[in-house]
C-alpha cells in the first residue's frame, strides 16, 4: 500500500494459512483535506489476483457452466455447490489471459480460440484485497467431458453446457449466487448478439 493520502503506522501478518490476513494501523486524508486520526485496526484478507472466464460457443450459442462446492456458502446454510463460470487464482509470472485459458482446459477442458475482456473489480473491497478479471472467450463445446478439475486441488467440478437462452435466465431468476457469474452473464445479455456475430463460424 504506497499512496501520499495514506499514512501506515504499523502493519502484520495476524494468520498465514491457505488464506491470509494483515492488519493495519492507519489513518487517511478527508474529503476536507484533513486527516483521520488513527483507525482501528483494520483486517485484509490477502487474496491476491484472480481470474474468470465465461466460455462461449457461438456455433451452439450457448456456454460452458461449472458446478462445484463452496464452504463459504455451505456454512451460511445457503447453496453448498453453486453454478459458476471457470475461475481461478494468478500464478506467480502469469498474465490474467494466460490464467483464463489454463483454467479453461483445468476445470471445462476447453481450448479458448478468440478472447475478449469483460472488465476488472474488487468483489469485497472492504476487508479482501482481491482483484477479478473477467473475460469471456471463444470455444468449441462439442464433446466435453462430464466433470473436471485437477486432482492435486481436490477439485470435483461438473462441466455443463448450457443454452445461451437457459443461462441468461438462471440470471433473471435469481439463481447465480456468486458476483463472477452474476456479472459476466449480466454482460453477455448485453454482448450476445454482437459476439455471435463476430465469432460464429471462426
Amino acid at each position: 500500500m504506497d499512496h501520499p493520502d495514506i499514512e501506515i503506522q504499523e502493519k502484520k501478518r495476524a494468520y498465514n494459512g491457505y488464506l491470509k490476513i494483515d492488519v493495519y494501523r492507519l489513518r487517511h486524508k478527508k474529503f476536507d483535506g484533513s486527516w483521520t486520526g488513527v483507525l482501528p485496526p483494520r483486517e485484509v484478507c490477502v487474496r491476491g489476483q484472480a481470474v474468470g472466464v465465461l466460455l462461449y460457443d457461438p456455433d451452439r450459442d450457448s456456454v460452458v457452466l461449472i458446478e462445484q462446492f463452496r464452504v463459504g456458502a455451505a456454512s451460511t446454510g445457503g447453496r453448498a455447490w453453486l453454478t459458476e463460470i471457470v475461475a481461478g487464482l494468478l500464478d506467480e509470472g502469469e498474465t490474467p489471459e494466460q490464467v483464463a485459458r489454463r483454467e479453461a482446459m483445468e476445470e471445462a477442458g476447453c481450448t479458448v480460440q478468440d478472447i475478449e475482456t469483460i472488465c476488472d473489480y474488487y468483489p469485497s473491497p472492504g476487508a479482501y484485497d482481491e482483484h477479478v478479471t473477467v473475460f469471456c472467450g471463444r470455444v468449441d463445446s462439442r464433446g466435453l467431458a462430464a466433470t473436471g478439475g485437477c486432482a492435486d486441488e481436490h477439485e470435483d467440478i461438473r462441466i455443463m453446457v448450457v443454452p445461451a437462452d437457459e443461462a441468461i435466465r438462471l440470471l433473471d431468476e435469481n439463481r447465480l449466487n456468486n458476483s463472477i457469474a452474476i456479472i459476466a452473464l449480466g454482460w453477455f445479455a448485453r454482448n450476445r448478439d454482437r459476439l455471435r456475430s463476430q465469432w460464429i463460424g471462426k
